[in-house]
């Protein structure tokens, strides 16, 4: 099942361009690790969400996971509250939320019709059976007989 991995950071004061570089900069190889987004959810604050194959991945890759907040380590703010400078939680997906079929099914005809035309329409004239027209040549003028 799913799983999903959830940390809150607080940058210190000036830090925040370096803190996203670092993260844009990080090639994760983890095992089970879907996809990531790093969310700026203020000023100096930011949520890293992580999608897992299942939580079994989270567990294994938590060594893995602490080496690169190390890299990212000095950029962060005490959070308080015996918390140190990280929030993390974790656990299995549950329910699963998406746009209406309808909306899905819109969204996908115009993104098809939108690359079509990014390709010249060329997939509009093999449907119609026409061939574009060869591109003229330039050649050099004929010699005229006298």
């Amino acid at each position: 099942m799913t799983a999903f991995n959830v940390v809150r950071f607080r940058v210190k004061p000036g830090n925040a361009e370096a803190f996203i570089e670092a993260h844009r900069n990080m090639r994760p190889t983890l095992k089970g690790f879907i996809s990531g987004s790093l969310v700026r959810t203020g000023d100096q604050t930011f949520c890293m969400v992580g999608e897992w194959r299942n939580f079994q991945s989270i567990v294994n890759s938590r060594p893995q996971m602490t080496s690169m907040l190390d890299q990212v380590r000095g950029f962060l703010e005490d959070l308080g509250g015996d918390l140190g400078v990280t929030d993390p939680i974790s656990g299995e997906s549950l329910v699963k939320f998406g746009p209406p079929k309808k909306v899905a099914k819109k969204a996908a005809k115009k993104a098809a019709k939108k690359s079509s035309a990014k390709r010249g329409g060329a997939k509009k004239r093999a449907a119609k059976g026409t061939k574009s027209k060869p591109a003229a040549r330039k050649s050099a003028p004929k010699k005229r007989k006298r």
